[in-house]
């Protein structure tokens, strides 16, 4: 779909992907099979380890449900954060992913948005509202996520620790080790 906005000294044209594209899924035990080349022994050990992981930080992971794209999860989550607070878009991110990762529910169903969203205080209606209207905050969600790719992130976490002579990138999920040992550097050279 093309939509042309224009304003008196200019016109913008924006390419946006049809809501089709957002809504379809994968079942997440079919792609967990397909990533580990149909390999039970593979699919147990990574089973295992992502328990133990969680286990022992109070999560209990439910591999079952479904991978979709959270498109409409992210332009929530950066409404939100502008249009209350950081800490308003933390607790929707804390329970969208209690909801998807223990709880097996769809990353991006109306209802899991709207249920998110009502746990970090907003209310129902107001979460609904913005949910049902997918353009809203559509251009600058996919704006946001144009420059971070550009900037090399495709991954989460992505976290940068800035360092009196250097800064520190941790991609990806790691051990509480591996951020010690970056603050140990951090404090080190900065003596």
């Amino acid at each position: 779909m093309l939509i042309s906005l224009s304003n008196s000294s200019r016109t913008s044209c924006i390419l946006t992907r049809p809501k089709k594209a957002r809504t379809s899924t994968i079942d997440k035990e079919r792609y967990k099979k397909t990533k580990y080349d149909n390999s039970e022994e593979k699919l147990q050990k990574y089973t295992a380890l992502m328990t133990a992981y969680g286990s022992s930080a109070g999560i209990a992971f439910n591999f079952h449900g479904t991978i979709a794209n959270t498109f409409d999860a992210h332009r929530l989550i950066q409404h939100y954060q502008e249009a209350i607070s950081p800490e308003t878009a933390n607790k929707i991110v804390d329970s969208l992913y209690s909801q998807y990762f223990e709880l097996a529910a769809h990353p991006s169903s109306k209802e899991t948005l709207v249920a998110a969203a009502s746990a970090a205080g907003v209310s129902s209606h107001d979460a609904e509202s913005f949910i049902s209207d997918e353009y809203e905050d559509m251009v600058e969600t996919r704006m946001l996520i144009r420059e971070q790719a550009s900037n090399g992130i495709d991954s989460v976490p992505y976290v940068v620790i800035e360092g009196k002579r250097r800064d520190f990138t941790l991609e990806g999920a790691k051990e509480v080790g591996e951020y010690v040992k970056v603050f140990e550097s951090i404090a080190k050279e900065s003596r």
